[in-house]
């Protein structure tokens, strides 16, 4: 087989979608847009949420409270959840969470929780840590490191 002879598998590619053609494909003359108004023309249409010019439910319904867009998320971890997927001795980090699928977004850092209990000596990096959780891990010899 040469390069020049390759060709895709048989039903994997279909032959483009050709609106204004005529007979047989039945989008022909006006290709499936009707008759004029303003989805038949060029760039035609309304945005997401549009009502005709009536006041959009967006706008109708009440705003309430205060959205800090500069607040800092984090990804959140139990200690139950370390005990149930790690071995003793291991080293828990947010990639390693990561990769485990433990946490699916990194976000702006890891924080590990307190619930649950831990019997296992875990090396835990973080970003934040509550007080129940720092202790659960240091009290069975583990560590604890902000990073």
């Amino acid at each position: 087989m040469k390069l020049n002879e390759l060709r895709p598998a048989e039903g994997s590619t279909q032959s483009a979608w050709r609106k204004g053609r005529g007979t047989g494909s039945g989008n022909g003359k006006t290709a499936g847009k009707g008759h004029k108004g303003q989805n038949a023309r060029s760039g035609g249409g309304v945005r997401p949420g549009f009502e005709g010019g009536q006041l959009p439910l967006y706008r109708k319904l009440p705003k309430r409270g205060f959205h800090n867009k500069f607040a800092t998320v984090y990804a959140t971890v139990n200690i139950g959840t370390l005990e149930h997927r790690f071995q003793d001795g291991d080293t828990v980090n947010l990639e390693v969470l990561l990769a485990k699928k433990i946490i699916r977004k990194p976000y702006d850092g890891l924080k590990v929780l307190g619930d649950g209990e831990l019997t296992k000596k875990l090396t835990v990096q973080a970003a934040r840590f509550t007080g129940a959780a720092k202790e659960k891990i240091t009290a069975v010899g583990g560590q604890a490191e902000e990073v």
